[in-house]
């Protein structure tokens, strides 16, 4: 150790005389950019614009890597430690950051903040990771140049924030792109050049657009660029989307052709819905905030269903169907009940600041502290559940965060429960799931099925159905509609 020391020393005094031409003054400008993360957090601010999806997964990914490792850095590790700050004895005073936050310096917590952010937007994307890499070098290396640490404190902290961004593939598994199978192949449906015949309605309030309140919505305009034969029909504040859908199906079926919908989750699913009961097929246009099921659909763009509505290319889905004593509803995601809509609607709220699996971590523990499992009957037998979920086909990963599917047309629920009524069954399910041990904790459990009955709803008032909360009464009833709707989606490749 006192080699090692010695060693990390007699480093530090080099680095620290050097006079590195080309990188003075850029090297104490960057480290001074990098107090507080505020130049990665500008930096995800750019990958999230001009990046695309992708972009955005690997901006959510780095500052989630980043807030984690810096927690571990700067909270833990530094007061564990307690290794003082170098003398600046051979840094020339222009150079020297005086001011320190901590007067320990094991480990670098620039460094380690650097590093999580590097390697998290690489585990999404390796291109952007070599763009980001380079930066999160310079930022290391100026922590020694500047005086603030000794090497070892600087190769410490890289390697605590690799770790750190390692470690949250164990609750957000890295996306993988995949076209979906569906079942059957191909289903005939009507090609529609130009998109004549073809009904679009689309919620401009949707995904955070102007409410039509600003001008022409650009959406619209890009649809009807895109497909200039298509009626095209705004959905405003003072409109009723239910009505607006059932117009727009009924016309489109007299035209003998297609019902468009451009918006969110919700806004699929209703005309899903009106699309199933007039035997229409339906073209998705992702316009909404997440477009889960347009994603799972391999339909990323405008463009993409535009392409398969004028080449007449479709596949059938399954739908999912959820019916208690007063009605029978459809999804095309997700059903639940229990603590997952609130679960939901914290992550939602969190995730855009902090990152998608922090901003879960922090929901998961939030709810759980102050909600309480519902009291429901599963097939006659009572049960006391935190979560009940089924998913429109088979999902991934396991456990409180099922983000991808691999097919839509698989003729089955995937239903997992987590259960309230075994010994410390909060603090169970609370280590479970920031283990990242979900998929095997006795709490938790997951089957493939065709149906479900749940006999009693119990103290269960409502339901989530595609993101929408929704009252529910008595008996409910879980199934599928096999080939329950033909959508519009990219064409597969033709076999070489």
């Amino acid at each position: 150790m006192a080699t090692l020391d010695t060693m990390d020393r007699a480093l530090f005094d080099r680095v620290a005389r050097a006079r590195l031409t080309g990188l003075h003054p850029w090297l104490p400008r960057l480290s001074r950019a990098a107090d507080h993360g505020v130049l990665w957090q500008a930096s995800a601010a750019a990958l999230a614009t001009l990046g695309g999806r992708t972009g955005r997964r690997a901006a959510l990914r780095g500052i989630g890597s980043l807030a984690l490792a810096s927690v571990v850095a700067n909270v833990a590790a530094k007061h564990l430690t307690r290794r003082p700050r170098p003398v600046l004895e051979h840094v020339p005073l222009a150079r020297q950051l005086v001011r320190q936050p901590f007067t320990t310096s094991f480990p670098s917590g620039h460094s380690a903040s650097a590093a999580a952010f590097a390697v998290g937007v690489a585990l999404e994307s390796p291109l952007l990771g070599a763009v980001v890499a380079p930066v999160a070098g310079a930022v290391a290396l100026s922590r020694v140049y500047v005086g603030a640490h000794y090497p070892g404190d600087v190769l410490a902290g890289a390697a605590l924030g690799a770790g750190a961004a390692a470690l949250t593939l164990r609750w957000w598994p890295r996306h993988v792109a995949a076209t979906v199978p569906a079942a059957p192949p191909r289903v005939a449906v009507p090609a529609l050049p130009g998109g004549t015949g073809l009904c679009v309605v689309v919620n401009t309030g949707s995904g955070g657009g102007n409410g039509n309140g600003g001008g022409p919505d650009p959406t619209a305009a890009e649809l009807s660029s895109l497909l200039p034969g298509a009626d095209v029909r705004l959905f405003g504040p003072e409109d009723d989307l239910a009505k607006l859908l059932e117009s727009a199906a009924d016309d489109a079926a007299g035209r003998g052709g297609a019902l468009g919908v451009c918006g969110g989750d919700g806004t699929v699913n209703l005309a899903a819905s009106v699309a199933a009961a007039r035997g229409l097929p339906l073209a998705v246009f992702p316009g909404g905030t997440l477009n889960h099921f347009a994603v799972d659909l391999g339909i990323n763009s405008l463009r993409a269903t535009a392409e398969a509505v004028e080449g007449g290319h479709a596949c059938a889905v399954d739908l999912g169907l959820a019916a208690d004593d007063d009605r029978q509803r459809v999804f095309v995601n997700t059903f639940s009940l229990g603590v997952y809509p609130e679960l939901v609607r914290l992550r939602e709220k969190l995730e855009d600041r902090i990152g998608k699996w922090p901003a879960l971590a922090v929901s998961v523990l939030r709810v759980l502290a102050t909600a309480e499992p519902v009291e429901v009957e599963v097939s006659g037998v009572p049960r006391r559940l935190w979560l009940l979920f089924a998913g429109n086909g088979s999902y991934d990963p396991p456990g409180f965060a099922p983000t991808r599917r691999a097919g839509l047309a698989d003729g089955l629920l995937d239903v997992r429960t987590v259960d309230g009524s075994s010994p410390f069954a909060r603090t169970r399910l609370a280590g479970a799931f920031l283990s990242g041990t979900m998929g095997r904790s006795r709490v938790y459990r997951a089957a493939r099925l065709s149906g479900l009955e749940v006999t009693s709803l119990g103290s269960a008032r409502r339901i989530s159905v595609d993101g929408e909360s929704v009252p529910a009464h008595g008996h409910l009833r879980l199934a599928k509609a096999r080939a329950g709707l033909t959508v519009y989606r990219p064409a597969e490749p033709d076999p070489a």
